[in-house]
């Protein structure tokens, strides 16, 4: 019969190692996901800072009120920082990589200045806080629940495409009508990706953790989230703001 005790003065008890490794791994969770959030809010913030800038010097009113090209390179220069990252963020170093996290976050905010040009005031602020209140839920779900969210993963990735396609679509037909559905419907994805890209990050630390893809990690899982916040707050905007 094995003997579990150990004649070696001070010696730990059974089990205590596992315990240490135990509390170590959850204390390294809790920085890691700490990291996750502070790029994420970190880059919010930024595209507020520069949305709110380019609106007060009257730039953002003169380059989207008229003719020519910069409007359309604004416009889609946050979608190619997402592709770049996304499809060449494995070759860069870490501090390449979150240069380019902040200049999405620029870019996203000289993108998001037309909300001023378009909603009041008060309007965006109320849908930045109910989906600052939604994102902070189900953020926590996502964290907390033993539920494997996988699933709903992929079903939340073809609605995705699907809502694409729909927005798409809807810039032809100008339909007020599937507009409002697009909206409502943006909002569930958004809301569904928020909780199951908390869970995938949260998962990714047992494969990265100590590794030279955390950093990687820890920024691409800010951009993941980021994109799930500012989606859902745009399409709230798009249902319940009060236009200018």
């Amino acid at each position: 019969m094995a003997n579990w005790s150990d004649p070696r003065p001070g010696a730990a008890p059974f089990g205590a190692d596992s315990a240490a490794r135990a509390g170590a791994f959850d204390a390294g969770l809790r920085r890691y996901m700490l990291s996750v959030y502070n790029y994420m809010l970190s880059g919010v913030l930024l595209s507020g800072i520069v949305a709110l800038g380019f609106v007060a010097s009257g730039m953002a009113a003169q380059v989207f009120g008229g003719p020519g090209l910069l409007k359309w390179v604004i416009s889609f220069a946050p979608l190619g920082f997402v592709f770049g990252m996304s499809f060449g963020g494995g070759r860069m170093s870490s501090g390449a990589l979150q240069a380019m996290f902040w200049g999405f976050a620029v870019a996203m905010g000289l993108s998001l200045s037309t909300i001023f040009l378009v909603y009041s005031p008060i309007a965006i602020a109320q849908a930045f806080f109910a989906a600052s209140a939604a994102f902070g839920g189900l953020s926590l779900y996502g964290y907390t629940t033993n539920r494997n969210l996988s699933a709903m993963g992929t079903f939340l990735m073809m609605g995705l495409v699907g809502l694409i396609v729909a927005s798409l679509l809807n810039l032809f037909f100008h339909s007020g009508p599937l507009d409002l559905v697009i909206s409502f419907v943006g909002v569930l994805i958004f809301a569904g990706l928020t909780a199951y890209d908390t869970q995938r990050t949260k998962s990714l630390y047992a494969q990265v953790a100590g590794t030279g893809a955390e950093q990687h990690t820890i920024i691409m899982s800010a951009l993941s989230l980021y994109l799930d916040f500012i989606n859902m707050f745009l399409f709230i905007l798009r249902l319940f703001g009060n236009r200018n």
